[in-house]
């Protein structure tokens, strides 16, 4: 049952990732002609297509990419819940478990894309449309961080101290929603 667990989560937490990548490429106002947003686009269009001519956006944030990666988080819960005979969770318990696996994974987002820009760094000449992607996502978050840490001789402190903030958020948040983030 480990291994049926493990697929089904790795399935439903990558394509929520991808749904997360939308909702965020959106809010940085990143480049969508990126052949790496393209991609993005063209994966979560079937659904969120549809589902933003009847939600409305709320200013910058889409909110029918929201609900769509809530909705793909409850379906993990509930079909992890069915496989293993709990049967249907309960309605409350089963948005807060969403609500709790969509910060898990946005929380798993953004590390992973600072890990992997920190790595583009050492190996990348700059010129590759996931690096400047990548870029566009992560330097708001940043940013903030170098005007504070003051210069290290051109090294560049900002994703380590972000990566460990991000840490500490998980764990803290571990406390409050428990197994789901």
């Amino acid at each position: 049952m480990t291994a049926t667990n493990f697929l089904i989560s790795t399935l439903f937490d990558l394509y929520l990732m991808v749904i997360i990548l939308r909702l965020w490429l959106q809010l940085a106002r990143a480049d969508f002609y990126n052949p790496f947003s393209q991609f993005v686009v063209k994966a979560t269009q079937p659904v969120v297509g549809p589902l933003r001519r009847a939600i409305p956006s709320i200013g910058a944030l889409d909110t029918a990419t929201l609900l769509f990666a809530i909705v793909i988080a409850a379906l993990k819960v509930i079909t992890l819940n069915i496989i293993f005979g709990g049967g249907f969770p309960p309605i409350v318990p089963l948005v807060f478990a969403s609500v709790g696996i969509f910060i898990g994974q946005v929380l798993s987002l953004v590390f992973w894309l600072l890990v992997i820009r920190a790595i583009l760094s050492w190996v990348s000449q700059g010129n590759n449309p996931i690096e400047f992607v990548m870029h566009q996502l992560t330097e708001p978050l940043l940013a903030p961080i170098r005007k504070v840490l003051p210069a290290m001789g051109g090294l560049d402190l900002s994703v380590l101290v972000a990566i460990l903030a991000i840490q500490f958020i998980r764990l803290l948040l571990g406390d409050i929603f428990g197994p789901f983030i």
